[in-house]
């Protein structure tokens, strides 16, 4: 799986986790919030997903990553937000399991999932659902307005 920086340009998943540690690690004394949200947009008979992965240091700045690929669209709406829930609950699993392996790392690192759902609009009706989803797995879930990981990074690279 690739990700691609802005800055560093394609990554491979273990390049991307390296980035971000050194992004935290070279001001250990700041804060920082791991956030990851995943937008997609329908497009006939596929859709394109992207999983953005933002590393923010509270106050200061932050870096971002994501991977886009896509996936056959035979679902509905609701059913692709699933999906995109899904895909970063991989991803954010994916890093927890790196992150456990440091020694060296704060373990107050507040990782948050960015779901593209709001309280206007359709995705209204499954906002429960899917939070529940980020919850039950241990995250923080945020919704539009607060989902920018979602909303506006990701969804900047769905075309």
């Amino acid at each position: 799986m690739k990700f691609v920086s802005p800055t560093d340009g394609p990554l491979s998943f273990r390049e991307t986790y390296n980035t971000i540690m050194k992004f935290v690690r070279d001001h250990p004394d700041n804060s920082y919030k791991l956030i990851i949200g995943t937008d997609s947009q329908p497009g006939g008979e596929e859709a394109s997903f992207v999983t953005a992965i933002v590393i923010y240091r509270i106050g200061r700045g932050g870096r971002f990553f994501y991977h886009r690929d896509t996936a056959p669209d035979r679902a509905g709406f609701k059913q692709r937000i699933f999906y995109e829930v899904s895909r970063s609950l991989e991803i954010a699993s994916k890093l927890t399991g790196l992150l456990a392996e440091e020694e060296t790392l704060d373990e107050d690192l507040e990782i948050e999932i960015h779901v593209d759902v709001g309280e206007k609009g359709p995705t209204s009706t499954i906002i429960k659902e899917v939070v529940g989803m980020v919850v039950g797995s241990g995250y923080d879930a945020l919704i539009k307005p607060d989902a920018y990981a979602a909303s506006s990074v990701a969804d900047k690279f769905t075309d």
